[in-house]
């Protein structure tokens, strides 16, 4: 795939950098980009042909990550994907990336939908967006929360027959057993998943499995996680009840998506204490609609426990993720900012905090793709030298009051994305 010729070295004046290793803003110094990373912190005298832009004592702080996203389903309702044609969520998964980064998310973790592909655009700087991290089609037993076929339809295993329509396109893989388990985690890689999704509990959204059933045997967990290791990468699963939780963990699975319904701090230091992440949403009741009763009453049940489950994790120290999960109603993927600035207003965590779990948070975790990690030539999510140049240039101090970020139109002046500028207010 043919690349942009390199971006133009860029020398930021006059900023107070977030780096995303240390705690608050240094004294106001100059960033140099050059070559796609940032080059050199406190140059004054930039090389000829240096694009200046002037930062007027601004914060620069790292482009903003989120841990779980579904591009392929951000910019699609369910009747998008469902009944309409094949390419409708791969065009609007290219319109969702760029809104994306123009949000200030410069790198998310994909967890599910077919957009191996749309990372090489990306990448190539044929279109806008983030840096992406695919898991390719999330992968679930029968009866679980990727099972989306009718009631009246066989199960995979009983049918040589036409997999469900999220099967169909990518989003989803029912797989039973140790052998067709092996076979779809393997599929995924194939197909270019940097790490692999299981669902190893009930949903929400999907329409058979209340959100106290275990799903996935122990037997079908390990499998996923010998298939993904065997790859040099790792397993996060889906799962929101305490013993899902503490099954997935005995199985070796390093990411717990979710876990609001988890029962008490005892559980988290078990994630604490086995290097295992809680990858989280602060999430509210009404911040999804759902048509039927007994949706709305388990999406109720979740989002009763989101506040006990970050407060327990703090006090185990536990490591946290942040993430959006928005998906299907593309009337509300601008929340993804709301829900970020939520960490601060409604759970309990300092500004700065906060920002360090979407930065360079964040980033320890997509790390754990290993060998299979598209972007582990540099590092992500802070600002150092040597580090991949994506950072923001905010109106305000995030580090003090994180609710700039909720309006990314009005207060973000510039987004650079490898070392490329996508915005730039100031001239």
């Amino acid at each position: 795939m043919t690349k942009q010729q390199p971006p133009v070295p860029i020398l930021i004046k006059n900023v107070r950098v977030f780096d995303a290793v240390r705690s608050g803003p240094m004294p106001a110094t100059s960033v140099l980009i050059r070559d796609r990373r940032i080059a050199k912190i406190g140059m004054e005298n930039p090389p000829k042909g240096t694009v200046v832009i002037e930062g007027g004592g601004r914060v620069l702080m790292p482009g903003l990550t989120d841990a779980h996203v579904h591009l392929f389903a951000t910019g699609a309702s369910l009747a998008d994907l469902t009944t309409g044609a094949t390419g409708t969520g791969y065009y609007n998964a290219l319109a969702s990336a760029e809104r994306m980064l123009m949000r200030g998310f410069t790198t998310v973790r994909d967890m599910a939908g077919d957009v191996a592909s749309l990372r090489q655009v990306l990448d190539a700087g044929t279109f806008p967006g983030p840096r992406v991290y695919p898991s390719q089609a999330a992968i679930s037993q029968t009866s679980g929360h990727g099972d989306f076929s009718h009631v009246y339809e066989d199960a995979n295993t009983f049918t040589c027959g036409a997999h469900a329509r999220g099967e169909q396109i990518g989003f989803l893989r029912v797989a039973d057993g140790r052998d067709q388990v092996l076979a779809a985690v393997r599929e995924q890689l194939k197909k270019g998943a940097s790490q692999i999704k299981v669902m190893a509990g009930g949903g929400v959204s999907s329409p058979y499995d209340p959100l106290d059933v275990l799903q996935y045997t122990p037997d079908e967990l390990r499998a996923a996680v010998e298939a993904a290791t065997d790859w040099g990468t790792y397993v996060a699963a889906h799962v929101y009840n305490d013993e899902g939780i503490r099954r997935a963990i005995a199985a070796g699975i390093k990411s717990i998506e979710h876990g609001h319904l988890v029962a008490g701090v005892e559980t988290v230091t078990l994630m604490a204490d086995e290097g295992v992440w809680l990858s989280t949403q602060p999430v509210l009741e009404d911040d999804h609609e759902f048509p039927n009763p007994e949706n709305r009453e388990k999406n109720k049940q979740v989002c009763e426990g989101v506040a006990n489950s970050f407060e327990w994790a703090r006090e185990a120290g536990a490591k946290i993720a942040f993430g959006s999960d928005l998906l299907l109603e593309p009337e509300k993927a601008g929340l993804q900012n709301e829900l970020l600035t939520r960490l601060s207003t409604h759970f309990g965590f300092r500004p700065v905090d906060a920002l360090m779990i979407a930065t360079s948070g964040n980033a320890e975790l997509f790390r754990l793709a290993g060998e299979r990690d598209p972007y582990k030539a540099a590092r992500l999510g802070q600002i150092t030298e040597g580090a991949w140049a994506d950072v923001l240039l905010v109106e305000g101090d995030p580090t003090q009051d994180l609710t700039v970020l909720g309006d990314p139109d009005k207060n973000l002046a510039v987004i650079i994305k490898d070392g490329r500028v996508y915005k730039n207010t100031l001239g």
